[in-house]
């Protein structure tokens, strides 16, 4: 069956970069784009007209919010170390534990998938905190993600993250690394089984990925082992790597160098490799990401909320380095992440050093480059029916749709959106989720979440003092 979708405006592709169609038409037949253009001569079954609206290929996500988000408490509430960001050495001399049942880890996943689609993303790469977690994350809890991204068609890559070690702090605020390999290497035992397993599913909506944790607090064997199964396998490594000053200190005290350079002395630098943040690497650094083909996942909005950004964006696109965005935090609103990176470049380099179209390649084009993905990230026949349908009609419009959504539209703008053929949300709406009772439900849980915080804080102090309000409260 061909169903023919028009709009004001519509992103296509042609010869390896978009394009724009003024009063466009997308025909998608079975899970695939047939024809992007200004009209359609052949017959079709079904038709839709977006009128004020803009189609674009969906948004790809390469560090995905998949939990409920505990950064946002830390927005005014600092240090990470002395606010429960960091396990006290009583909290893992007691024993760590989880802190939410496999029920409510079950929801969270379902509900954060929904809050992805419903901001125009088609392709996500889940990430959660391990924080809260007693080690790592668990396979079944990722069969229960597997379930919820095939129940609402969202197309993902999944792997439960795992760690060797973690990070412990003093009554004083020194952070250490703790270890235990012979645990993580189970952890990457049992994620390699699950990605053998869970590879191609759901039509090839899900595939396998890797998660190991945070560069500090992963050892050279699990990071080899990672690196050659991936390798292997094809699928893609993610690492968070290069965002805080702890991370260099504690790299430097086990490595005697940077963490991106130690990535590619042990041989894991590879094109398959996935790198959020990179606020805290080197140009040096950004050369061995450049030579190793690898890809930068720039998170602009979680970084800027803590006074960071990427020195630059314009300058590592000019050494050839693949960037893609992620979200990596609530809302996973992609193209408020968007608006930050063009803000956070601009205050970098000058207004002059990037246009609207670059942060707009790196949210598609530059997530399908890093997933090896050409059928992903455009609009051009052959490629996956993965469409985001944003309305324009509230906004004040400039000349031109993409420069009109870095400068006023949000994620709430996003009105339908495709993935595989299916229309996954129309007019707002997600078949089967009650959007107002999910919310109270993740609101609930995660105020269970929060009253735990004095057991995993240096000292064990009230909730009022490890978060500080931002006026007195009075209460009469």
């Amino acid at each position: 069956m061909k169903t023919l979708l028009s709009a004001r405006w519509v992103i296509g592709h042609r010869d390896g970069r978009h394009v724009l169609h003024e009063n466009g038409v997308v025909v998608i037949e079975g899970d695939a784009v047939l024809h992007v253009g200004a009209s359609f001569d052949g017959e079709v079954a079904r038709r839709i007209d977006y009128g004020e609206a803009v189609i674009s290929p969906g948004f790809i996500d390469l560090d995905a919010l998949s939990d409920l988000d505990t950064t946002i408490l830390g927005y005014d509430n600092g240090p990470a170390w002395r606010k429960g960001r960091v396990w006290p050495e009583s909290y893992v001399a007691a024993g760590p534990r989880e802190m939410y049942t496999p029920e409510e880890l079950a929801f969270q996943k379902h509900h954060a998938f929904a809050q992805l689609i419903r901001n125009g993303i088609t392709t996500a790469l889940p990430i959660a905190s391990l924080f809260y977690r007693e080690w790592g994350e668990t396979v079944e809890e990722f069969e229960d993600a597997a379930a919820a991204a095939e129940d609402l068609g969202l197309r993902v890559y999944l792997g439960p993250a795992y760690r060797t070690g973690g990070q412990v702090t003093d009554a004083q605020g020194t952070i250490r690394a703790v270890f235990d390999e012979a645990r993580g290497l189970h952890g990457l035992e049992e994620a390699a089984a699950f990605a053998r397993r869970i590879d191609g599913a759901a039509g090839g909506r899900i595939r396998a990925m890797f998660a190991p944790d945070r560069i500090e607090t992963c050892t050279e064997t699990l990071l080899a082992r990672t690196a050659a199964i991936a390798a292997e396998m094809g699928a893609p490594v993610r690492q968070h790597c290069a965002q805080s000053p702890t991370e260099l200190r504690l790299v430097q005290a086990q490595h005697g160098c940077g963490p991106i350079e130690w990535l590619d002395r042990i041989g894991a630098l590879r094109p398959n490799w996935l790198l959020p943040h990179g606020t805290h690497a080197t140009e040096a650094e950004f050369a061995l990401i450049a030579d190793a083909g690898a890809t930068l996942v720039h998170c602009p909005l979680v970084s800027a909320r803590h006074g960071g950004m990427l020195r630059s964006f314009p300058k590592c696109r000019s050494m050839g380095i693949n960037i893609g965005l992620g979200t990596d935090t609530f809302p996973p609103d992609m193209i408020l992440n968007m608006q930050i990176g063009m803000i956070t470049a601009r205050l970098s380099d000058g207004m002059e050093a990037i246009r609207a179209e670059a942060m707009f390649d790196a949210a598609t084009l530059g997530g399908a480059q890093a997933l090896g993905r050409h059928d992903l990230g455009r609009l051009a026949p052959g490629a996956r029916a993965d469409i985001a349908v944003i309305d324009l009609a509230r906004l004040l419009q400039g000349t031109d749709p993409v420069q009109s959504l870095m400068t006023g539209a949000s994620g709430r703008d996003v009105r339908d959106v495709w993935i595989d053929g299916r229309r996954v949300m129309a007019d707002r709406v997600i078949p089967g989720i009650d959007e107002a009772a999910d919310a109270a439900r993740a609101q609930a849980q995660f105020d269970r979440l929060i009253a735990q915080y004095p057991d995993r804080t240096v000292g064990h102090p009230p909730l009022s003092e490890i978060f500080t309000p931002s006026y007195e409260r009075i209460r009469e």
